[in-house]
């Protein structure tokens, strides 16, 4: 590799490192404080839901968009307009009064979620090809730390009005994207092929996984994702519904950001050495037992060990589901992504639905169910990453 290239390569890990983190931080930030957006709206549990719902079918449009544009030559621009899209609509939320404009803005705020989350995904798996080496839990803890420091904002702020903290948190995202938009060229640089090395799944431009085996794939992605949304739109209500003060009902999406960040952190390392099915099975269990003992428990502390154990677990899935989608090719690695994030985005609504039927800790079991089936199934969805 030459020293223009290795630079280049240095360069566009660090960009995505922190379109990973901003990306975290906004998000950590719109779901730490949706209680004051709840209650400053007026809105039911069922309304709330409706919200998400739209937020969910906004990034449904966005993932299909970002992934039709997904070349090399347009990640720069998707990366950039994406960036500054959702931190506009952020703040347009924080000033949201009434239903009807939150469900308008959400379906905005959705669709650019969606299009810039293709676009650092994408970036992503040609970086990590690149290296020749597993990168991406490595990415992905970035996400994760970004969303740890935004919900540790979003507790320090708790008593601030939320529509201040948006509005500020959009104002420092639009101006990074700005100042960093000529340097996103670097993600596109021809010279960045795809290596193979040992241990890694062979890139192969015919899309060689069958399709049983890629749609596998995307139901444990979807199945994953659903709990990621679960934990960002609802581990702060849940606490809340236990009588939590503010801060610690959004320190429950920060114990969980930092045990997956934790996770991520060590990620790279667990798989090389165990192989990626052991890591993943083992961590999904921990993950569905952790947030069942934690929601059979209904005491304060019993759910925040809960969260932190679902996010520990569920830290290495999406990663390595990521890279066993490599194998296919590009269109493959999209069509895990927007399978799952269906998951994402339709699975908070759901739980709002099922918890306006039952009760949110049962509607919140769904979650860990669904990990454990991960647990189950992961084996055979991941087998040519083992060691």
């Amino acid at each position: 590799m030459s020293h223009a290239v290795a630079t280049e390569l240095v360069r566009s890990r660090r960009l995505l490192t922190g379109y990973f983190a901003g990306l975290g931080v906004v998000m950590a930030v719109w779901g730490a404080r949706m209680p004051a957006v709840q209650k400053t709206a007026g809105l039911s549990t069922a309304e709330l839901a409706l919200v998400l719902l739209a937020a969910a079918l906004g990034m449904v449009a966005g993932l299909q968009t970002g992934g039709r544009l997904a070349h090399p030559a347009r990640l720069p621009a998707l990366l950039t307009g994406g960036a500054i899209s959702l931190a506009v609509c952020l703040a347009a939320l924080g000033a949201c009064r009434s239903l009807d404009t939150l469900l308008v803005v959400a379906f905005v705020f959705g669709a650019a979620h969606g299009v810039l989350d293709v676009a650092v995904n994408a970036a992503a798996v040609r970086c990590q090809n690149a290296h020749g080496r597993p990168i991406m839990a490595g990415l992905h803890a970035s996400y994760s730390l970004g969303a740890l420091a935004g919900a540790a904002v979003a507790a320090a702020t708790a008593h601030t009005s939320h529509t201040v903290l948006f509005a500020g948190v959009s104002a420092t995202a639009t101006a990074a994207a700005c100042a960093t938009a000529q340097r996103t060229r670097c993600v596109a640089t021809p010279g960045l092929e795809p290596v193979h090395t040992p241990g890694t799944p062979r890139p192969d431009e015919r899309g060689g996984l069958s399709r049983p085996r890629l749609w596998l794939l995307g139901a444990l992605a979807a199945a994953t994702l659903l709990g990621e949304g679960a934990a960002a739109d609802w581990a702060a209500i849940h606490l809340h519904n236990l009588d939590a003060t503010a801060t610690v009902s959004a320190a429950a999406f920060a114990l969980y950001s930092a045990a997956m960040a934790v996770g991520r952190l060590a990620g790279d390392r667990l798989t090389t050495r165990f192989g990626a099915p052991a890591v993943v099975r083992t961590g999904a269990a921990l993950a569905a037992l952790g947030l069942a003992t934690g929601l059979a428990g209904s005491t304060i502390a019993f759910a925040l060990l809960g969260w932190t154990a679902f996010g520990l677990g569920l830290s290495v899935t999406i990663p390595s589901l990521i890279t066993a989608a490599g194998a296919g090719g590009p269109r493959a690695v999209a069509t895990v992504a927007v399978t799952g994030y269906v998951g994402l985005l339709a699975g908070p609504a759901l739980i709002g639905g099922l918890a306006t039927l039952t009760a949110l800790p049962i509607a919140l079991l769904l979650p860990a169910l669904l990990a454990a089936a991960v647990a189950a199934l992961s084996h055979k969805a991941l087998e040519t990453l083992a060691p």
